[in-house]
């Protein structure tokens, strides 16, 4: 039985990878979505917590301190998840598709580019919640870039999203 729910969810993560990566043709589609995932690299979110310093110093500490427990969490989860899983990138494991950019690893789950967007999705939301809607669109459109890309099936963007969600609302709990 869990065979089988194994292998329907598999042709579903084929499919909607397919369907999403057949869009890659337009140039400009193709260079937004390589910006989209190059801003989730990890270099904007120091940043982000030392403007925080100057925009809202009242809240910068605490949030530099859930943002450090919250990733801590995620990418030790993110680096044991892909050691034991071991799924293949699609263009390891499809036939006929080119990957866009150089992923940073050899494995496919969980995406740690959508799991790190998302935990900076939740912590902005938390702490300047009129940021919501743009930081959760972007943090969506990481995800959807890294399908598009060649790089990620939507289940490995799924379990990004769960992962960096949960790091972020641990890492808040724990700091506040």
């Amino acid at each position: 039985m869990l065979e089988l729910i194994i292998d329907r969810v598999s042709y579903w993560d084929v499919r909607f990878f397919s369907t999403i990566f057949r869009l890659n043709a337009r140039q400009l589609f193709r260079r937004t979505m390589h910006c989209i995932s190059r801003s989730a690299d990890g270099y904007l979110y120091p940043l982000i917590a030392v403007c925080l310093f100057f925009i809202a110093p009242d809240l910068a500490y605490g949030f530099l301190q859930a943002a450090l427990i919250a990733f801590g969490i995620e990418l030790s989860v993110y680096k044991l998840i892909k050691a034991k899983v071991r799924r293949p990138r699609p263009f390891d494991a499809l036939g006929d598709i080119q990957n866009s950019v150089v992923p940073s690893d050899r494995f496919s789950f969980p995406s740690g580019h959508t799991g790190a967007a998302f935990v900076m999705a939740v912590l902005l939301s938390s702490f300047f919640p009129v940021l919501a809607l743009p930081v959760y669109t972007w943090a969506t459109l990481v995800g959807f870039s890294r399908i598009y890309l060649g790089v990620h099936y939507p289940t490995d963007i799924l379990a990004g999203m769960v992962l960096g969600s949960l790091s972020a609302s641990a890492g808040i709990a724990i700091a506040l």
